[in-house]
Formats: structure tokens, sequence, C-alpha cells
């Protein structure tokens, strides 16, 4: 055994959407930071869909952009097509997406964490975490090395023990044409983690030539396009600007593909047939996910093809997204096709949607399991609660999508970087942020199938909006050391110019009607007011409108905030005996002791636990209170 005589501050297992977010947060925070990945050439791969965003994903994005983390940044720069869902509904439900060009979002990933200071990538596969005494101290390697540090976070994606399914044909592996990760599950098992088993699953990927797209419905991206950066400006004036690569000039690498384009490329939309729906139902025996052979719970949300043809059987036809993966590809992604039947089948079912009769697959649809740990086994900070410094992001923790790996790894980044400077964790609240409610679900429910986001799940929601991620989430990333100076400076003079704004419509009349009065009215808008402000820009435009027009129902979310606040401030000792009160109820004892809640708050939200349950408990903790401070007087 190699001993490296190096020791790391952070030790990230795994380069996907967690590993690239820990990683790069703990680096610029200050520690020094080794970056283990399988694959170097994989980092930051997009394994199925080259999109970011979507419904609530989208409101992820931002908020990992306010907090100063790069999947913004680089979706903005690798993006071929950006779209705002659901503009027709309620500021609260407007969701950024983008599609991108995958091996541009890969490569520039790779390239930020290859030039990033104190982040040092190596390809290596990490089989054992090393601990004492339930404290994590170290990593050991299949190239039998061992790396010390004083965290471990570990991000392995779909890769632990990792089993790829075509029809009846296994192999192993974390995705198509890499390795699996087997040996490591079992060191998680060693140090007392209860592990289970999760399936996901991707399309067929086509060939452009051979698809009939005058028979689809073409999708164009919007102009403007909505970016997901706050910090757009300054995407192209970056302090190493100037620095050479070799023979490369970054300054012409930080290009954008938007800029090479000029112009974004489009979409499509086809639909499934009858022909479909009888393929699906004479081959479903073949189909592993119907035969037994998967055993991994698959994602409710995001179903297999068979899945659709099955549950949704009176629905004529289902729509599929043709979608393009590259500027330099002619590879078509055909979302919402996911499938595992057999490759003969996948031909004839691909064949029988409108327009790709005569379509060519250029890799097959296959399904995937993979192990992953019951995430109430970690705590609020993403660390594990029974091995001090180690730390879990992303599918490992039972979830599903970039994003949300994306928001597990930056949390987990920012709390290593923080443990190794003594620091409290930060921990987001469920009215602060959707990385709050994701967090907040993950360790207080848990999850028996992969977990995805939705607006839905936030019952702040309205107060969590897509466009004041920045004005919830900025100043705390500057205070922690993960915001830029340039961009804090940037957020402080936007926050101020819509604060004076604000302030001015609300003191300004006409008509005997303050200007903020008439803006409220449906009908009105911010630049149909006398005396608006020529120099504000339409993102300051549209948070004016929205802090006015809503400005009823945002005010009653609030106050339901301050009124649930006094719960979460109701802390609950560490390692407190709930078996010690008798008048709860056995679920609710069991439930408590098993995931050991923080707040009062929390343990409100524990599936299992009654109201009259917290009433109990808050009479108890009055009670033994009330008694220690007696003792100490």
């Amino acid at each position: 055994m190699f001993i490296c005589k190096k020791k790391y501050d952070v030790i990230v297992v795994g380069a996907g959407h967690a590993g690239v977010e820990a990683a790069l947060a703990a680096a610029r925070m200050g520690c020094e930071v080794l970056l283990l990945t399988i694959n170097a050439d994989a980092i930051g791969q997009m394994s199925c869909n080259p999109a970011i965003g979507g419904l609530a994903k989208g409101h992820i994005v931002r908020e990992i952009d306010a907090l100063g983390g790069e999947m913004g940044i680089n979706t903005d720069m690798t993006g071929i097509q950006f779209r705002m869902l659901n503009k027709k509904k309620g500021p609260a439900v407007w969701a950024p997406r983008a599609q991108c060009d995958k091996k541009a979002y890969q490569l520039r990933l790779k390239w930020v964490c290859e030039r990033q200071p104190r982040l040092e990538v190596k390809q290596d596969q990490a089989i054992k975490i090393l601990q004492e005494n339930q404290i994590a101290y170290g990593v050991e390697t299949s190239y039998g090395i061992q790396y010390n540090a004083n965290t471990i976070i570990v991000t392995t994606g779909t890769f632990l023990k990792g089993l790829l399914h075509v029809g009846s044909n296994q192999s192993q592996g974390g995705r198509a044409g890499d390795i699996a990760a087997m040996s490591l599950s079992k060191s998680l098992q060693e140090i007392g983690l209860e592990l289970g088993r999760l399936k996901t699953g991707t399309p067929p990927r086509l060939l452009r030539k051979s698809i009939n797209f005058s028979k689809t419905e073409v999708q164009y991206g919007d102009n403007p396009p909505p970016f997901f950066s706050y910090w757009n400006k300054n995407l192209f004036h970056m302090e190493q600007a100037k620095m050479k690569f070799g023979c490369f000039d970054q300054e012409k690498l930080e290009q954008p593909l938007m800029r090479k384009l000029a112009q974004q490329l489009p979409c499509y939309i086809t639909y499934t047939t009858d022909k479909t729906a009888n393929l699906i139902n004479c081959n479903l025996h073949k189909s592993p996910l119907y035969s037994g052979a998967i055993t991994g719970i698959g994602p409710r949300y995001c179903p297999s093809i068979e899945d659709k043809i099955v549950r949704f059987s009176s629905k004529e036809r289902h729509q599929i997204f043709l979608e393009p993966e590259g500027i330099e590809t002619d590879e078509i992604y055909l979302n919402g096709l996911s499938t595992s039947l057999p490759y003969e089948v996948q031909i004839d079912l691909v064949q029988s949607l409108i327009g790709c009769e005569n379509a060519e697959i250029l890799r097959p649809a296959y399904a995937v399991e993979y192990d992953f740990v019951f995430p109430t086994q970690i705590s609020a900070s993403l660390e594990t609660k029974i091995c001090k410094n180690l730390f879990l992001a992303g599918q490992i923790n039972g979830t599903s999508g970039y994003e949300e790996a994306a928001a597990q790894g930056l949390i987990a980044g920012i709390n290593a970087a923080r443990r190794v400077n003594n620091l409290d964790p930060i921990v987001l609240r469920r009215n602060q942020a959707y990385i709050g409610v994701l967090i907040d679900d993950l360790v207080t429910k848990g999850t028996s199938e992969p977990y995805r986001m939705f607006t839905s799940r936030a019952e702040f929601r309205l107060l969590l909006r897509q466009d004041n991620a920045d004005m919830r989430l900025s100043q705390l990333g500057f205070e922690i050391g993960l915001l830029p100076l340039r961009n804090y400076n940037s957020f402080s003079i936007k926050e101020r110019i819509i604060k004076e704004e604000l302030n001015r419509l609300h003191l300004t009349y006409s008509n005997g009607n303050s200007l903020a009065k008439l803006l409220s009215r449906p009908n009105i808008s911010y630049k149909e007011l006398s005396g608006v402000n020529p120099t504000l820009n339409e993102e300051n435009i549209e948070q004016i409108e929205i802090a006015i027009k809503y400005e009823g129902y945002i005010n009653r979310q609030d106050t339901e905030v301050t009124r649930l606040k006094s719960l979460e401030d109701k802390n609950i000792p560490d390692g407190f005996d709930f078996y010690a009160i008798n008048n709860l109820r056995l679920e609710a004892r069991q439930k408590l002791s098993k995931i050991s809640p923080k707040t009062i708050g929390q343990a409100a939200r524990i599936s299992g636990v009654s109201p009259s349950d917290i009433s109990v408990l808050l009479v108890y903790l009055k009670k033994t209170n009330s008694a220690r401070i007696q003792s100490h007087q």
C-alpha cells in the first residue's frame, strides 16, 4: 500500500454533477481538495438528457448560481436552446430550461476543475472508506494508494454495483461505456450504513439524417434567451482571462456556444401511435422491468415507455421530444421513450413513432440498477450520522437528476470545508430555498424511489421563485466565502435599485392612488406608469412587478413562515432519548429515534409522527429545560 504524503482537507469521490460542485465549492473556500474519478474524460458527463433545469429543477440551478456554484454558468456557456416554462401560469412555477451541447458541457466542467486553484483531479477508483472509531480519515483506491483527508464526500451516482439492462442482457457499469464501482458498497455497509437498490433508465439516441422532421412539430427557444446565471455580465471577464494555456488563449476558449451559433437550435415534438402501444403490450414479458430481472425501484415521475403504456392505457398517444445532443454531433435524444426492452424491439418501437419510420438507432436505450444509502442516515449538513467527517451527496442519497445532485454536492462541499475550519454547518431552511426543501425531505422523510424535485413539494413556493434566488441566497454565498466579490457587488447594486424603486412606487401618488396601487392592477404594467426609471433592465422590472402584483400572497406566506419559525427555532438536544417519553406513541418513538431530528419543526415533518406527538414532545422538553435551569440555580 502506497500512502500519499500529502494530506488533503477534502477528498471527493466521484466527478459527476454532485462531485464537481462539491470539489469546486470546497476549493474556492480555501481547502486543499482531491477529486477522484474512475474516468477523467467523463467529468461532469450528462449521462441522460443533455438538458438542465425545468420545473423546480430550474429553481435549484438558479439557487446554486446565487450561492456561487458552477452549474448555471456552465449551462449558459454551453446551452444551445433556452426556454422559460409555464409563463402562462403564476410566477411561482416559472422555470428556466436549457438544452446543452453534451460534450461541450462536460469538457468545460473538466477544464474548470483542472484549472481551479487548490483542486487536484486524479483518475482512480476509491474502493474503501478508511475510518477509525467511526471517524473517516481517508480512502483506499484500486491502484493501491491511500489518500488521507480531514473530510470525505462520496458522490458515486449510479456507479455503486451498477448493472445495465437491455432486454435479458446484463452487464456491469455505472452507465454505458463506464465501469461500475463494485467494492465501495461493502465498505459503506461495514461502516454501518444501510443500503438499498434503485433503478433509472435512458432512451435510445437516433441519427438525425434518418428522421423525417417534416412530420414533427418544431419547438423554438425563447428570444431573448432566459439564461440561468445572475452573473452573465461577468462570464467573459474573469480574473484569469488573459492567461495562456499552451497555444490556447483562455479568452477565446471562454466563448458561449450561443455566440458561435448566432441562433438557438430547435427541438421537435412527435407522438407515439397505436402501433407503439401494441408493440409494448406484445413484448412486455421481454422487459426486465416486468420479468422480475430488475429489483430496484424506478422513478415514478419519469416512467419508462412500458410504464406509460401500461399505467395510462386509455391515453391515445404520448408526447415524445426529439432533442439535439450538440452542435458537432448528429445524435438526437429521444426524450420520453426510456426503455429496457431488447434491442430488436427497440428498433420497431422507435420506427412506430411519427416521423421516425426509417429512424436508425445510434445508441440503444437501457436501464441501470445501483446501490444507494437510505438518506435518513444523514443529517441536514449531508454528513452521515454514524461516521463523522463522511458526507454523501447526489444519487447515492436516493435522488434523481443533475440539478438535485449538484445542489447536494454544493452543500456537502460547503459543509466539509466548514468542518475543516471548525465552523457550524450551513443548513438551508424550507422557506429559504428549494435546496432546503430537497435536503429536508431526504433526511426527514427518506425515500424508497428516486426522489425528484417539484414545485408542489415546497409549501412556500411563491417565496422561492426562480427570479429571486439571488435575493434569498447571494448574501449567504458571499458571507461563507463562495460567491466572488465582483458578483456580490453586482447583486448589491441590483438589490439597492429594486428596493429604492419599490419604495418610490409606494410613496409616489397619481390621481389619488400610489403607483404601487396602480401597478397591482392586472392590466397595468410597470412601463405604463408615469416617471418610470429608464435605467432598470427587464430582470429588475419583472421582480418589481411580481413584488407589487403578488404582494398580498407574498405577505400571507411570510406570515406563515413567521408562525412556523417558532417550531424551527426549538432545538432538540443531541442524543435525546425519545424512548424516555412514556406518553409518546411507540411508532413516534421509533421514528424519532431513527431519524434524530434537530428541531421540533423537523420532527413534525416525519411520517408517522402526529400533531399530538409533537405536543407531548414540546411539554416534555419544556419540563426538562425547566428542571435543568432549577438545578443550576
